[in-house]
């Protein structure tokens, strides 16, 4: 099973989702019997890689979120100090 085959949603993937969507259609009833497997492994391994980059994409956010979140908790303590 895969995500949905959305070009917008898998931008590095556009080409092999196309090639795979075109084996389904220009073979109704092999597709059943293997003809468009090799695109499929393709398709998994582009996924994979694609969801790899946003991993690690979403990772560094967050520790620039959690280091912006220190120095405002630091901030808050000082203020609190201050007061």
């Amino acid at each position: 099973m895969h995500s949905p085959l959305t070009l917008h949603r898998h931008p590095m993937c556009a080409e092999i989702i196309e090639a795979f969507q075109k084996c389904h259609v220009d073979h109704p009833l092999k597709k059943f019997f293997g003809e468009c497997t090799d695109l499929k492994i393709k398709l998994d391994q582009c996924f994979r890689q694609e969801k790899a980059l946003k991993r690690k994409a979403n990772f560094e956010e967050s520790k620039k979120f959690k280091e912006r979140l220190q120095a405002y908790k630091r901030e808050m303590a000082e203020e609190n100090k201050e007061s």
